[in-house]
């Protein structure tokens, strides 16, 4: 099964442009795909993409998808496991990764500070 990525060389990036708020999430966090296309209703493709979370913000119920994702905390701040409220969970500094297979729980997520992560999704290959 062929990527959906393209040869793409360093560049720099604009960190000012190109954010939308990801369909489901509250304002507060914005992504910016850097590369491919994932298609979650025919379960296929990979992308990558940083997602910023504004100080502050924070999800209330935890999330599960049927891709795999792997997740790098750039910079700032990001706790694991708060309540409807914004409260409790682990935090994390940066330079912590994880990754996911299809199917997991994980969240609801806090960043007190705000943070940038680096994630890539994809499905297993057919």
């Amino acid at each position: 099964m062929p990527v959906n990525k393209t040869h793409d060389e360093f560049h720099t990036l604009d960190m000012d442009a190109g954010w939308e708020v990801p369909t489901g999430y509250p304002s507060g966090i914005q992504q910016k795909i850097l590369s491919g296309v994932l298609d979650e209703d025919g379960k296929r493709g990979t992308r990558t993409r940083l997602l910023r979370f504004d100080p502050g913000t924070y999800t209330t119920k935890p999330f599960v998808h049927e891709y795999w994702e792997e997740v790098f905390l750039v910079s700032g701040d990001l706790t694991v496991g708060n309540d409807d409220k914004g409260e409790g969970g682990e935090a994390f500094a940066p330079f912590t990764y994880a990754c996911r297979p299809p199917g997991a729980f994980h969240g609801p997520f806090l960043s007190k500070q705000g943070c940038v992560l680096l994630e890539i999704h994809y499905f297993d290959p057919v």
